[in-house]
């Protein structure tokens, strides 16, 4: 895009991301209903299905600035995307038209386990800038390939927790003394245009959208790239911000929709999944750089991730805690993990000088 105008590239971008905006209002109505009709259950569902439909601008971006060696917007975009995206949990707090704060609504417990995956797959991914250069697999860093593992396990874990007696005799045990009442699914939600379409239909919508967002994620990733260059914005700064604001886009059409129909541990699992499945594009960006990325890690992307474990933690003691009402349109936990981002950011504009 070097050869166009920036007030045409920044035309591209904006395209790119209505573009991404309205495929994942389809990727979310067909993955409500094979959710439904697979029968994972919220947070599992949310945990795969939306967390990888989610994502997929993540995986377009990583992959295009990879492949070109612009290791910095793919770095920035997928540390710096974990604390926006888990900034979109304080957008469902506030638009889920309930005094009851969004922590306080989930009846599942779920949550709480992919929150704290979370948080052990970025500290991992942390880790990775401390290994001299030389040491990797191939083009790929050990910590790359553990953050997959660890991904898996995590899965296998909630499955596990799913299915066991005991979990759900706790869940049953918590849910009438720590679930706050919640509102009842808005009448004037639009109706999910796959609820009556055959399974062959609703897959082949799910499929159609995913790969119009991997279409939108390229032209994001180059026109991004593009108006970084043209402003003078440094590329870890413009990928942890307006990039990653952008590609949180799905996540935010998502995840509206799902608290207003009353399914907060799905809202919940998109978020937090979708997280759990960034970390694991590192080594997609290894493959294909050549090389491992992990270690070129610079202090501002570190700064990120440092955040995005902080407001993880954040939700994850909300959920246990349980805040029992709102303060000015928002939980106590929405309100820390609002001021941490700004911290975040204000640092990050710092650190980046």
């Amino acid at each position: 895009m070097s050869g166009l105008s920036t007030p045409v590239v920044g035309l591209i971008f904006l395209i790119a991301a209505a573009v991404t905006w309205f495929a994942g209002v389809f990727l979310a109505d067909s993955t409500d209903v094979l959710d439904d009709r697979i029968h994972l259950g919220e947070a599992i569902g949310g945990l795969i299905l939306l967390g990888i439909a989610g994502t997929l601008p993540e995986v377009a971006i990583t992959a295009s600035a990879a492949v070109r060696g612009n290791l910095s917007i793919a770095v920035g975009n997928l540390l710096g995307g974990i604390a926006m995206q888990t900034l979109v949990l304080v957008l469902m707090d506030l638009t889920s038209r309930s005094k009851t704060p969004l922590s306080s609504m989930s009846r599942v417990l779920e949550p709480i386990i992919e929150a704290e995956f979370v948080i052990l797959l970025v500290s991992l991914a942390l880790l990775g800038p401390e290994l001299p250069p030389d040491v990797a697999i191939g083009p790929m860093s050990p910590i790359s390939i553990v953050l997959v593992l660890v991904w898996v396990g995590g899965l296998l874990v909630l499955n596990r927790a799913k299915k066991s007696e005991r979990w759900k005799a706790a869940a049953e045990a918590v849910a009438p003394h720590m679930t706050l009442p919640a509102p009842e699914p808005a009448e004037r939600v639009r109706p999910n245009r796959f609820k009556d379409a055959p399974t062959g239909v609703t897959v082949a919508g799910f499929v159609v959208a995913a790969v119009i967002t991997l279409v939108a994620g390229v032209a994001l990733e180059r026109s991004g790239d593009a108006l970084a260059t043209a402003w003078g914005v440094n590329g870890v700064v413009f990928g942890a911000t307006i990039l990653a604001a952008v590609t949180a886009l799905p996540e935010i059409s998502t995840g509206i929709r799902a608290v207003r129909l009353g399914r907060v541990g799905l809202a919940m699992g998109d978020i937090f999944g979708g997280n759990q499945v960034q970390m694991t594009l590192f080594l997609m960006a290894d493959i294909l750089a050549g090389k491992p990325v992990l270690q070129t890690v610079t202090t501002s992307s570190a700064w990120l991730g440092g955040i995005g474990i902080v407001v993880t933690a954040v939700y994850a003691l909300g959920l246990v805690v349980r805040p029992p009402k709102k303060i000015a349109g928002l939980a106590i936990d929405s309100w820390i993990v609002l001021l941490f981002y700004v911290f975040g950011i204000a640092g990050l504009i710092r650190i980046a000088r």
